[in-house]
């Protein structure tokens, strides 16, 4: 298995092109084998339904249905999930054999997917709490602890605020890989045609453009392996109900009683509105 591939330019100098597509198979196994891996696990270690605390008065001011993410949140969300999808698709179909007119919806698709996140940067730091997606030296900490216990060793972790570390993991690996086939892709159109950008494939050296395609491959082959997890543990049971918040809007009381520590991820009947 090779890393990178290589070319010969005009005038016989080896230059890089881009990534080998061979990282694109080790990053379909490699998400394969951690889904299998951990339906293994969750066979011998079948998941606890999660108990409700009884927190008595304190929790009388708690509403039914509690609001976890918002109609633009959710917008977001999905408009990502289809764009980053059809990227995708029209990305690896081909080079799996699958041949059609991708280049057209591929960079229309990597626009909408741009115009989405400026809309969730500026929505996120104006009307949301960006420190929900901050990792501190006590979350790292809790995570350990929740892995070790996972492997059967020491106590389960305390519940959390509203967005698990685990969670904010996975949402920071989606931003770095995120930007990075964003901002190389925004080069890239430069070098076809399309309605925005003027062609002009001399921009960058060569050499430039290389890295240009390596990130480009590098960060697109992650979100192969970033969105087979995400869409295996989407549809756990033991993990529909958060599914449901990102559909409805809401999660039950139960829910989170059952999953949040009311004193990390506090709820009253007029914060949740």
């Amino acid at each position: 298995m090779s890393i990178f591939q290589w070319a010969q330019n005009p005038w016989g100098q080896e230059i890089l092109i881009r990534i080998s597509w061979d990282l694109l198979y080790l990053a379909i196994a490699g998400g394969l084998a951690f889904v299998i891996g951990h339906l293994v696990y969750r066979a011998k270690n079948p998941p606890k339904t999660a108990e409700v605390p009884d927190i008595g008065d304190a929790g009388k001011d708690i509403p039914e249905k509690i609001v976890r993410h918002s109609l633009a949140a959710r917008l977001f969300h999905w408009v990502m999930a289809i764009t980053m999808i059809t990227l995708l698709v029209t990305a690896f179909f081909p080079i799996l054999g699958i041949q059609f007119n991708w280049v057209p919806i591929h960079w229309m698709a990597g626009i909408v997917l741009t115009a989405a996140i400026i809309f969730h940067i500026i929505h996120a730091s104006f009307w949301l709490n960006l420190r929900n997606i901050w990792i501190s030296r006590q979350d790292w900490a809790e995570w350990k602890q929740e892995m070790e216990h996972a492997l059967g060793k020491g106590e389960p972790p305390p519940k959390t605020d509203k967005y698990p570390v685990d969670h904010r993991i996975y949402h920071n690996a989606i931003l770095v890989t995120g930007f990075g086939v964003i901002v190389t892709g925004l080069l890239m159109m430069v070098r076809v045609e399309n309605l925005i950008f003027a062609r002009n494939s001399y921009l960058l050296a060569e050499s430039t453009w290389g890295w240009v395609y390596v990130i480009h491959g590098l960060s697109a082959v992650g979100l192969v392996g970033l969105i087979i997890t995400h869409i295996y543990f989407a549809i756990l049971p033991e993990k529909r109900w958060i599914t449901k918040s990102m559909i409805w809007g809401w999660i039950t009381k139960k829910d989170y009683l059952a999953n949040h520590d009311p004193e990390r991820w506090v709820v009253t009947d007029k914060a949740s509105k």
